[in-house]
């Protein structure tokens, strides 16, 4: 699958800007090949204002994280979030150092810190109520396990899968890449 093809697939709300960043693995077989190919997509995306980084490559798997610096640059700023993030140890949050903490974060553990959430759009609350249940007792669950507003993240859900079938229909249909990728 190319790399356009995997981006409709696991990051169609962000490429709608219904979301701040969405993540996706796939094998790093090539790695000179895929940052290559993620430079020519930053410099399409950027006029956009759209980002694509890979976080994490072992000797299996890249991990990229596909992002909307606005809309991440806004949560950074956002109080509580950036409180939430002083816990967790991002001393200073702009985008690229918060981007390249993450990345430490995530280079230091197997699995993932679950302050990821946040760069993926999940409401804070959603996020500190993961780490205080250990991951149970949600509401209910989709993209990410929701426990303080069941009924606004299930639409999310509903929404975000409603646009991931939109966009996969229309890319088979031979929208470009950059035709389904919303400016902002």
């Amino acid at each position: 699958m190319s790399l356009s093809a995997l981006l409709i697939e696991h990051c169609s709300p962000t490429l709608a800007s219904l979301k701040a960043g969405s993540l996706f693995s796939l094998p790093s077989s090539s790695l000179c090949q895929l940052e290559e190919e993620a430079q020519q997509l930053n410099t399409q995306f950027a006029p956009k204002g759209l980002a694509l980084r890979l976080i994490r490559v072992d000797e299996r798997h890249a991990l990229c994280y596909l992002y909307r610096h606005a809309q991440l640059a806004a949560m950074l700023a956002d109080k509580p979030c950036a409180a939430f993030l002083n816990t967790q140890g991002y001393d200073s949050l702009s985008v690229q150092d918060a981007l390249d903490r993450l990345c430490s974060r995530l280079a230091q553990s197997p699995s993932f810190p679950h302050e990821v959430g946040l760069f993926l759009g999940y409401p804070l609350a959603d996020v500190v109520a993961f780490i205080e249940n250990k991951g149970k007792n949600c509401l209910c669950c989709g993209c990410w396990k929701a426990y303080t507003d069941a009924c606004a993240a299930r639409r999310l859900f509903a929404k975000f899968s409603k646009c991931t079938e939109v966009y996969k229909r229309l890319y088979h249909n031979g929208r470009t890449l950059c035709q389904l990728t919303v400016a902002v």
